[in-house]
């Protein structure tokens, strides 16, 4: 799937098999850093959540390809890359170091991510909606709803899982920096206002 300049996407991916991909804080930081380092130069973060077996998080991309440097020219095979690249570059290199810290080896997380376009697809909104009980249809009234369904959904994750009892007791989310408990870098708090996401 290309991603879209000027799009809003919730882009998730598991462990194969649904294995755990999270081993230690170090390794949820690790990976943070490698989103930090990959996806902000296409898009802004507006929500993530990182969970022991699968992540999500939540982009408005603004630069599909950028200038590749000279390194990544040879891995990509021309003078640019796009922000597919460089989710399959944070995937691969996430897995070597797993693999090796584990001393494990083959795929560590599900073949395909998933992007799901939350904004403007010629009008369509996506139509279903998790709960913590079933798979509900629903249809989106406005373009704001999904994505204010998706913002919480994605926060609301660890409460779901049952690893805690409130969103603000997980480490591992955007939820603590919108709500002052934190001060992160990684979102753009000025784009989630645009969609008046907080």
């Amino acid at each position: 799937m290309i991603l879209e300049e000027s799009k809003l996407y919730h882009i998730y991916n598991q462990g194969n098999n649904r294995q755990k991909i999270f081993f230690s804080s170090e390794n949820y930081l690790f990976f943070l850093n490698k989103i930090k380092i990959h996806i902000l130069p296409h898009a802004d973060i507006l929500a993530w959540c990182l969970m022991p077996n699968h992540f999500h998080l939540m982009v408005y991309v603004h630069t599909y390809e950028i200038p590749a440097d000279e390194n990544e020219a040879n891995k990509f095979g021309g003078q640019f890359h796009n922000l597919n690249d460089s989710i399959g570059l944070i995937l691969r290199s996430y897995t070597r170091a797993i693999n090796k810290q584990e001393n494990r080896s083959g795929s560590l997380f599900k073949p395909h991510t998933k992007a799901e376009c939350i904004i403007g697809i010629k009008g369509i909104l996506p139509s279903f909606l998790i709960t913590s009980q079933k798979e509900d249809i629903v249809e989106p009234n406005t373009e704001k709803e999904y994505p204010q369904i998706c913002f919480n959904y994605i926060h609301a994750n660890p409460v779901r899982a049952r690893m805690v009892k409130q969103n603000e007791d997980w480490e591992f989310s955007s939820y603590l920096d919108y709500y002052g408990l934190r001060n992160g870098k990684l979102i753009n708090r000025e784009r989630a206002a645009e969609f008046g996401l907080y």
